[in-house]
C-alpha cells in the first residue's frame, strides 16, 4: 500500500470520525434534559450510606423519587429529624418527625443456652451452615452465630457478643433492614424503639422438643397468652406472638409467668445459664 492510500484511509476515517462526533453533539444537545436541581440539594442532605433501606437502589434514586413526588420525604430510616427538616424546606413542605426503627434480635440461644449436635467444620457464614444441616446447634429455628447480620451492616450498629449472639447498638443503628435481609433464619425484626416487649424466640418445634434445646425457647405453654385481653397475644405453631396493632404503652404482658424467661422486658437482664448438650 503506498503513502497515497494511506493518507486518502486516514482522511476518511477521520471524515467519518468527524461527522459522527457532530451527529453526537447534535443529539446531545436536542434530546438534553435538564436535571430538578433539588436532586442534588437533596442528595446534600441524605446520609450518603447507600444501604437500600427505603427500598431504593441508593440514595441518588431516593432523591430522584423524592423530588418527582414518587416517595415520601420521611422514607429513608436513616436520616435524622434535622436532615428531614432541611430536604422538607428545599421540596416546600412541611417536615414529618419519623419513628425511630431499630433491629431486634428474636433469639436468646447462644453458646450457653443452646444444646449443640457436634462440632461444625463448614464455612463460617450463616447461609452456609443454615444450607448444609445448620451448624452446631440442635435448635433449626435460632442465631448461627457467624454474624453474617454484623458484617451486614453499613453502620457499625451491630456486634457479636462472646456467647455467640448479635448486639445491637440501639444509638447507632438506622433500621436500614440490611440484617434483616442478610439473616436465613429470619429472627431479626425491625420494631419502633417504643416496642419494648418481645418473644425472643423463634422455635415452633413441640413443646417437649423445644425444651430439649434450649433453655430459653418459647415451650408452646400457652400462660402467657391465657394471662393478657384477647388479640393482644396468640399461640402460633407451638409458638406465642405479640399483636403489636393492640399492644401500648398501657398494656402489661404476664413476662413473670414465662417459665424459660423467652417473653422479655428490653430492660431486664437475662439470668447466666448454662444448658449441657
Amino acid at each position: 500500500m503506498d503513502l497515497a492510500s494511506i493518507g486518502v484511509s486516514m482522511l476518511s476515517m477521520g471524515g467519518m470520525g468527524a461527522l459522527f462526533a457532530a451527529g453526537l453533539a447534535v443529539a446531545n444537545k436536542k434530546f438534553h434534559v435538564e436535571e430538578d436541581p433539588r436532586i442534588a440539594l437533596v442528595v446534600d442532605n441524605l446520609p450518603g450510606a447507600n444501604c437500600g433501606g427505603c427500598g431504593l437502589p441508593g440514595c441518588g434514586s431516593f432523591a430522584e423519587n423524592i423530588v418527582h413526588g414518587k416517595v415520601a420525604i420521611n422514607g429513608c430510616p436513616v436520616c435524622n429529624d434535622d436532615a428531614r427538616e432541611a430536604i422538607a424546606g428545599i421540596m416546600g413542605l412541611e417536615a414529618e418527625k419519623g419513628e425511630k426503627i431499630i433491629a431486634r434480635v428474636m433469639c436468646q440461644g447462644g453458646h450457653y443456652e443452646s444444646a449443640h449436635k457436634g462440632e461444625y467444620l463448614g464455612i463460617e457464614k450463616c447461609t452456609a451452615a443454615h444450607i448444609t444441616g445448620g451448624g452446631d446447634k440442635l435448635c433449626l429455628h435460632g442465631c448461627l452465630g457467624f454474624g453474617e447480620c454484623v458484617e451486614s451492616c453499613p453502620f457499625d450498629a451491630m456486634e457479636m457478643s462472646e456467647n455467640g449472639l448479635p448486639i445491637i447498638n440501639e444509638e447507632k443503628c438506622t433500621g436500614c433492614g440490611n440484617c434483616v435481609d442478610a439473616c436465613p433464619r429470619d429472627i431479626i425484626e425491625l420494631h419502633p424503639d417504643t416496642d419494648t416487649i418481645f418473644v425472643a424466640c423463634r422455635n415452633t418445634d413441640t413443646p417437649k422438643d423445644s425444651r430439649k434445646i434450649c433453655i430459653k425457647a418459647c415451650v408452646g405453654c400457652g400462660l402467657c397468652v391465657r394471662g393478657v385481653e384477647e388479640g393482644l397475644m396468640t399461640m402460633e405453631n407451638n409458638l406465642a406472638r405479640i399483636d403489636y396493632h393492640h399492644y401500648g404503652q398501657g398494656n402489661e404482658l404476664p413476662t413473670a409467668k414465662c417459665s424459660t424467661n423467652a417473653l422479655i422486658v428490653l430492660e431486664a437482664v437475662p439470668e447466666e445459664e448454662t444448658l449441657s448438650a
